[in-house]
């Protein structure tokens, strides 16, 4: 899962940040026309047991993995995040999609996003609850795409991901989403400082719902601990996004 330093300053260079903001009201209605954004991505997506007979809307979590997933391989996706919880034997009342990033390029949040619409309009998808979270070079996946489109999502968690400069602007569109934010205190891949100063500038834009974790004895893998929990699930299933 290790990110060498031209891999992170590839990221500055590939990711594109909105500066503006997004804050309309979300509906199923929105989705309706066809999506203008090319998805060229595989992805893998779980729908939880009951999902095919019943009439309800589910939540949706997204998860972006990190760049040892890279590919066209979908088992890869699996081996961390919210399917290998699943595959532990929990359960997880959720739809859960995981796109699969092409080899050689990073997140694109136009493209992400494109992907989360299209999956709503052709599923059973509660719109006010749709939820980002991502490891490592998806962490930064969740910063990009959650600052151009916060009106998506009624809720993010990224793990160990950096922030770029421009980024830091988007802490105003991220003002009143609850984040939940971990990180390894001994992280040398990506320094704990970069989700430190992110928090801290959320907060100055008045978000009174992040949530912040560090674990003390942690490296880069702090995603383990991460997604193995519970809670995790519970908070972010418990977040909607008023309509």
């Amino acid at each position: 899962m290790k990110i060498s330093k031209i891999a992170i300053l590839g990221l500055f260079i590939f990711f594109g940040i909105s500066s503006e903001a997004q804050t309309d009201g979300i509906s199923k209605n929105q989705f309706k026309e066809k999506v203008e954004i090319p998805v060229d991505m595989g992805y893998l997506l779980y729908k939880p047991e009951g999902y095919k007979n019943s009439k309800k809307d589910y939540p949706l979590i997204v998860f972006l993995h990190g760049a040892g997933e890279r590919g066209t391989d979908l088992q890869k996706v699996k081996v961390n995040g919210p399917f290998q919880y699943l595959k532990d034997g929990n359960e997880i009342d959720a739809v859960i999609l995981a796109p699969q990033c092409p080899e050689g390029t990073y997140w694109q949040p136009d493209e992400v996003a494109g992907l989360i619409k299209k999956i709503i309009k052709e599923e059973h998808i509660d719109p006010s609850r749709v939820y980002l979270t991502g490891l490592s070079m998806g962490g930064y996946g969740v910063w990009a795409t959650g600052g151009k489109y916060p009106e998506l999502f009624a809720a993010m968690a990224p793990v160990c991901g950096a922030i770029y400069r421009p980024i830091y602007r988007n802490a105003q569109h991220l003002k009143t989403m609850p984040i939940w934010v971990f990180h390894g205190a001994m992280d040398d891949v990506v320094l704990p400082e970069n989700s430190n100063n992110m928090v801290m500038a959320l907060k100055q834009a008045g978000n009174a719902d992040v949530k912040y974790t560090i674990y003390p004895f942690a490296n880069h893998n702090s995603w383990t601990e991460t997604y193995n929990n519970p809670e995790l699930y519970d908070w972010l299933l418990s977040q909607e996004k008023k309509k």
